[in-house]
């Protein structure tokens, strides 16, 4: 880890000039959403194509969240579809302004029928992943690990309960997986033609670009999932960080990070996963920031219960469901750095299947929860004291005590 060299921003000018350009980027965008919007209420209905993300099951019907081209909307249906399916809506646009527009709609359909569905290499894949489970809800497990497929509200639910919601959320977390297998894959392979033919060159730089271009098609695969994004730009910025000896653990990394997102696609301004995406990195930067000359034991051993700790504010405020499980969240995400890419090979070679009557007995079994509110008040305060701890430790001492304080209010 790079944490004593040059800054990213060497002085003010340096950042307000990029704040600037960035800026100017968004607006351009926003205004490229603005037209895209007027298109959309230029007539009274709007026809279009759509894919299926997620359904909510109610009583008498289904609430379906399709993907179209240039926006996410939201609309009722009795008719029986998957996800993945590819639609044609017809549907009442006047009455959507623009706020709506940008967050994600409902609408209500006047037509909507299943087109042929397109081959993508996404659809290739969740077929090949389907053909290894009989369970529906193993399957709808690994689809979101392995594809970012979003899950069902009830299991959704259950792994808010266990408290590793994160897991299930492609991020830096499964960014890190991946290139950690990718890189010692290709390493193995790369090092005799680098030893014989191109010693002159960084090894490590190479590998970490080859990476980039699986992450990337990636990327691409799962749609650009915005927490998925994040981390892809990041791992970008600190291989050309390090190639620069630019500080790569950088408050000011995470935060240029962001707006960059933002600047080139203005709904990921509202989307949940990207916050709580930064959120979780931002605590990652503070954690290492205060305890960084820590022995690597004490590491090891409270990196996650701490990161674990720091965003329960958060994540209480969004989901009030909260159980005594959810404090194994710590072991449970330690296992899964062994799980993940075990069962990434062996989906790719077929026997993905293997451990499923085992993950049935784990998703089948009862845990009790309770619900725990959060006050909006409270999260700002917090939130103001977690920057203002970039700053002074004595804001860091308020802040572990805060963190305490809504454990044992949440807990005990």
């Amino acid at each position: 880890m790079n944490i004593e060299s040059n800054s990213l921003l060497k002085n003010s000018k340096d950042f307000f000039v990029i704040t600037i350009f960035l800026f100017v980027i968004f607006c351009f965008n926003s205004i490229k959403e603005y037209d895209n919007y007027k298109k959309l209420i230029v007539d009274d209905v709007f026809s279009t194509k759509a894919r299926v993300l997620n359904i909510y099951n109610k009583k008498q019907f289904k609430i379906l969240k399709l993907k179209s081209n240039n926006f996410i909307f939201y609309t009722r249906t009795r008719k029986d579809f998957k996800k993945n399916d590819f639609l044609e809506v017809l549907f009442i646009s006047k009455y959507i302004n623009f706020y709506d527009y940008i967050k994600g709609f409902f609408v209500k359909t006047l037509f909507i029928t299943k087109k042929q569905n397109s081959k993508t290499i996404n659809s290739f894949l969740s077929l090949k992943i389907s053909k290894q489970h009989t369970n529906k809800t193993i399957n709808e497990f690994f689809q979101a690990i392995f594809l970012a497929i979003p899950i069902s509200m009830n299991l959704r639910e259950y792994f808010s309960k266990v408290g590793i919601s994160h897991l299930i959320a492609i991020s830096g977390f499964h960014l890190g997986l991946f290139c950690f297998f990718i890189y010692n894959l290709l390493f193995f392979i790369y090092k005799p033609f680098h030893s014989k033919y191109f010693n002159y060159r960084n090894i490590k730089f190479d590998l970490l670009m080859v990476c980039s271009i699986f992450l990337l098609i990636y990327l691409v695969v799962i749609d650009f999932v915005p927490s998925f994004l994040r981390a892809f730009l990041m791992f970008i910025l600190g291989i050309f960080f390090l190639r620069n000896n630019i500080k790569v653990l950088s408050f000011n990394t995470l935060f240029f990070t962001l707006i960059l997102i933002i600047s080139f696609n203005p709904k990921y301004l509202f989307s949940l996963s990207l916050w709580f995406s930064i959120v979780g990195v931002f605590y990652v930067y503070l954690f290492l920031y205060y305890f960084k000359d820590k022995s690597k034991i004490f590491i090891f051993l409270f990196f996650n219960i701490w990161i674990f700790l720091a965003m329960n504010p958060f994540i209480h405020y969004f989901f009030s469901i909260t159980s005594y499980a959810q404090l194994l969240s710590f072991l449970v995400t330690l296992l899964f750095t062994i799980f993940y890419p075990v069962m990434l090979f062996l989906h790719i070679i077929g026997y993905g299947g293997l451990f499923d009557e085992y993950l049935i007995r784990l998703f089948y079994f009862d845990i009790s929860s309770y619900d725990v509110s959060v006050s909006l008040s409270f999260v700002i305060f917090y939130s103001l004291i977690s920057l203002l701890s970039v700053y002074k430790k004595i804001f860091f001492i308020i802040l572990n005590i805060l963190i305490v304080l809504f454990f044992i209010y949440i807990y005990i």
